[in-house]
Parts: C-alpha cells; structure tokens; sequence
C-alpha cells in the first residue's frame, strides 16, 4: 500500500433532474500506484470523465452531487476538502488533462500567461526565473522554438502543439497524479504516438502516476500498466493489461477487443455489440449489460453482480465467475 498514491473507494456522483435521478458514477473503486499507468476504459457515457471530474470535484453543479464514498490521496480524504482547500490541490499536486485543447485553453491570453498562472499560483514564482521554467516546459514537452511560443495565441498552434501546452500546464508544479481525459482523441495517428512516447518519458522521470481516460485499446496497449472497463456508471472488470488483452473475464471486455479494427482480419466485417448502452436514469436491478450480453441468465437480470477474484490482481462483476 505504500506505494498507492489515489485510492477511489465506492465513488457515487448522480445527476438530479426533472428526469429523476441518473447514476452516473455507481460505486467506482480503483488504487492508482506511483509510476504506474491505470487506463479507464468504456464506451461514450460510460461515466469515465464523470469519475475524473469527481476526484478533483469539478462535476456539473448544482445539476451533480457526490453522494458517497472516498477519494483518498496520500492519506487525505479529498471529498472532505472545501472548495478554498481544493485550489491548493489542483493544479498542484494533482493535474489534469482535457480532451480538447481547443477548448481548455483560453483564446484571449498568450501561452505563456497561461503556462505561468499554476507557476504563480502554487509556487509565487515571478520574473526570469517564471520564463525561464516555462521555457523549460515548453522544451520538455518538445514544443520547437519555446521562447517565440510565449507569445503566440492558441489559435496560431496546431492541435498537436495546443495539447503539448495543456500538458506542460499539467505538469508545471511536478504533481503526484495526473489525470489524462482523453488527451489523444483530437490528435492524427503520428502526434499521438509521439505524445504518448512523451507522456512516458515524463513518467520514468518523475515517477508520476497516470490515470489514462480513454475508448481507444490501441492506446491502453501501449501506454496502461492496469486497465479498469467502466459500463454503466460501474467498473466491470480491473486487472493488468496484459491479463486482460489475453483473457477477458467480462462478456463486456470481451465485446470491445472483438469490436477493435485488427488488419489481421483483412476484409472481414467488425463486429459490433449489439444494442445499446442502459439510460442512467433507467438502471433497475441486476446487471447493466444482460440484455446485450450473450451468455445471459437469469441471476443475471434479477441480482446486482459483485466484484469477484478472477486471478491475480484481477476481479470482474460477472455471474459466470460465481
């Protein structure tokens, strides 16, 4: 345990609504290690960036509420923090990544003035010494020319370059965790795989611990120690990548590696899961996934599966395993 930097325990966040109440995040649990890459992974509305925003309490609110469970960092339950005593946390010790840099950085300020503010904020640095760490950022995060992109806009850079600054804002206060949403998605096959050979240079350097938001198993391949699958608001299946990639213990696992492109294939046709996911403000009893899981039973549809042991390391909410 002494190396588990973020401890999730039984996080519940559920929108209210005039629809009634949806279970975004149902009771999620994972341990994040130090130096170690843990990949959320599911399908669009799973609730994998409801989870991250809720670790560091920007969920939509008043729309939101966490109703339940512990997010414990270094031993400090961070649900217990005030929104003042937050501020000393994000930014700080624990960063984050936005899907769309576009969006995550403000068009009216340079990149340096955006690069800066956690710097000022966390650290009280000023002056040279300010420019001079950005500029080191800057190069960290291989962006060429750093001292000219000080003072350029986010619209003068590219998408690739764009969310090279987000990551170096992420990374500007050496945090313990940093909290990846999808950072590749908006990226073309060759930025994102040198992003991702930078985000794992980064890590070997600074020991940091990942936790990667994504839809994409070629990105959990390459980049994820452990891999945890949400569907429904729940974590269905946890364990190594490797174990997982090589026996799925979910029908659901096993559904979204059958569904992944493979030119091993040739022209074969993909295989979809058919269905689709259950509305959060409609999950009754039992399993979220039985009415499209093909080994179905009638535990199943009446009972709520519990995380079961699998193998090492491993568990899966599945029946089958009873």
């Amino acid at each position: 345990m002494t190396d588990v930097v973020l401890d999730v325990r039984d996080l519940r966040t559920h929108f209210f609504t005039r629809q009634g109440i949806g279970k975004a995040v149902d009771g999620v649990s994972f341990r994040l290690r130090r130096g170690r890459t843990l990949g959320l992974v599911g399908e669009s509305g799973c609730g994998k960036s409801m989870t991250a925003l809720s670790i560091l309490q920007l969920h939509p609110q008043p729309a939101s509420r966490i109703v339940g469970g512990q997010v414990l960092f270094e031993g400090e339950d961070l649900l217990q923090k005030s929104p003042s005593e937050m501020t000393r946390y994000r930014g700080k010790r624990l960063g984050l990544v936005l899907q769309d840099p576009t969006t995550a950085l403000d068009p009216l300020f340079t990149i340096g003035d955006q690069v800066a503010e956690p710097l000022r904020l966390h650290k009280g640095m000023r002056g040279k010494p300010l420019r001079e760490k950005i500029i080191e950022l800057l190069r960290l995060l291989r962006i060429s020319a750093a001292e000219q992109r000080l003072d350029s806009y986010p619209h003068q850079l590219s998408g690739g370059m764009r969310q090279r600054v987000v990551g170096a804002m992420a990374i500007s206060c050496d945090p313990a965790v940093l909290i990846a949403d999808e950072p590749t998605t908006a990226l073309d096959v060759t930025v994102q795989a040198a992003y991702l050979a930078l985000l794992r240079e980064i890590q070997r350097r600074t020991d940091l611990a990942i936790l990667f938001i994504t839809h994409d198993f070629g990105v959990v391949a390459r980049m994820c120690d452990d891999v945890a699958v949400m569907y429904a608001g729940k974590i269905v299946e946890q364990g190594p990548t490797s174990k997982i990639f090589e026996r799925p213990a979910h029908p659901y696992t096993e559904a979204l590696l059958r569904s992944v492109p493979d030119v091993r294939r040739g022209t074969e046709r993909l295989v979809a899961i058919p269905g689709s996911p259950p509305s959060i403000f409609r999950l009754g009893r039992g399993c979220a996934f039985a009415e499209r899981c093909p080994f179905v039973m009638d535990r199943c549809r009446r009972d709520d599966p519990v995380q079961l042991n699998v193998g090492v390391d491993r568990v899966a909410a599945c029946w089958r395993h009873a």
